[in-house]
C-alpha cells in the first residue's frame, strides 16, 4: 500500500502548498492523497499532476498517512520527491 511507499520514500514533501511547489518545479515521483481530505483543499494539487502526468495514488487515512510521514497530525497530500 501507499504507506509503505511513504516509509521508504528518501524524500518526500508534506502538505498542499509545499506539494504545488514542488509539483511546478518538476521534483514529483508520485503524489499520495487521502480520501478523507477536504476537496477543496487537494483540487489544485490533484489538477496540477494530472496536467503534467504525474501518477495519483489514493490512501484512506490523513492521519495514517501523517503518521507514515512521522508527524503526529494527519496529512492531506504528500509528494515523494526524485
Amino acid at each position: 500500500m501507499s504507506y509503505e511507499k511513504v516509509f521508504q520514500a528518501q524524500k518526500f514533501v508534506i502538505g498542499t502548498k509545499q506539494t504545488v511547489k514542488a509539483l511546478k518545479e518538476g521534483n514529483v515521483r508520485e503524489l499520495i492523497v487521502a480520501k478523507d481530505a477536504d476537496p477543496k483543499v487537494t483540487v489544485k494539487v490533484v489538477n496540477e499532476a494530472l496536467d503534467i502526468n504525474v501518477p495519483i495514488l489514493y490512501v484512506d487515512s490523513m492521519l495514517k498517512l501523517g503518521k507514515a510521514c512521522g508527524i503526529e497530525v494527519g496529512a492531506s497530500t504528500v509528494a515523494i520527491i526524485r
